[in-house]
């Protein structure tokens, strides 16, 4: 399962994100990631969840992307939902076809592995194409 949190700045994505962050880790068993491309949300996500900053780490594509949540999965089967803060913005990317396959990787692979995914997306929501709707 993938969603997409996507908005404009300033119209709560943030907060519904965390607020998501917090439910999973009181309903859901296993452990939980959260990726982040700074320390933006140090104080916000509880202890119990793993919170990973790309900049430790040089994500720089969705390919790059691809690999590193395939190497989380596969350092850990017992992850059970990844959460990612502003995916375009990780990687300095745009909607359009390039993010639409990576959506479409992502729910492949979230069905494939048995993780849930929920993803914040910096954008407006009238950008959002036909394949990336579906998501949200």
């Amino acid at each position: 399962m993938l969603k997409l949190i996507m908005g404009l700045k300033g119209s709560g994505k943030t907060k519904l994100f965390i607020e998501l962050v917090n439910s999973a880790l009181k309903d859901e068993q296993g452990n939980i990631v959260c990726i982040e491309k700074a320390k933006r949300l140090t104080f916000d996500i509880p202890h119990a969840v793993r919170l990973v900053e790309t900049e430790d780490y040089g994500v720089n594509s969705f390919d790059f992307l691809k690999g590193f949540i395939s190497g989380l999965r596969a350092g850990n089967f017992d992850i059970t939902h990844i959460f990612i803060d502003s995916v375009l913005g990780l990687i300095g990317a745009k909607i359009g076809p390039e993010a639409e396959d990576f959506f479409d990787w992502v729910a492949t692979f979230a069905e494939r592995e048995g993780v849930k995914f929920t993803m914040m997306v910096s954008a407006d929501i009238a950008e959002a194409t036909e394949r990336i709707r579906k998501y949200l």
